[in-house]
């Protein structure tokens, strides 16, 4: 048994590929969706709190850890902001999460991409390919 490739396998588990792409967008979005808004202005664009909800229920993250990610995201992305927990629940809830449902029992790699266009989630391989492409072996 390589021990070098299986400790390999084992850390790629733990791998989660981000394009913050969409960050070039957040702005303008951000802009479109709060006007004409009568109340509170919103502070996370759709295409985020999307994200978060795949992370949610990919990984089965009750919402106040939902929360805490969030302020971990908004460390290494200042221009990322945090959000409550309550807040964040009420945006998920709205949304329709059934394209991801099939991907909650999956025992393979799983690919999480996040770019301009928004959450996109594939099975090991396809993206990664596309984007960086094959690996030579």
């Amino acid at each position: 048994m390589d021990w070098k490739v299986v400790d390999e396998r084992l850390i790629r588990r733990g791998e989660l590929l981000l394009s913050l792409d969409f960050l070039d967008g957040y702005d303008e979005d951000l802009e479109t969706m709060n006007r004409g808004k009568v109340s509170y202005p919103y502070k996370l664009t759709d295409r985020y709190v999307e994200f978060l909800a795949v992370v949610r229920y990919l990984f089965f993250m009750p919402y106040r850890q939902l929360e805490g990610f969030t302020r971990g995201l908004h460390r290494l992305v200042p221009r990322l902001p945090s959000a409550d927990y309550s807040g964040l629940r009420r945006r998920i809830l709205r949304l329709d999460l059934s394209p991801y449902k099939c991907l909650q029992r999956i025992n393979e790699s799983l690919v999480i991409a996040v770019d301009l266009t928004g959450v996109r989630v594939h099975r090991a391989g396809g993206w990664v390919e596309k984007n960086h492409g094959r690996e030579k072996r």
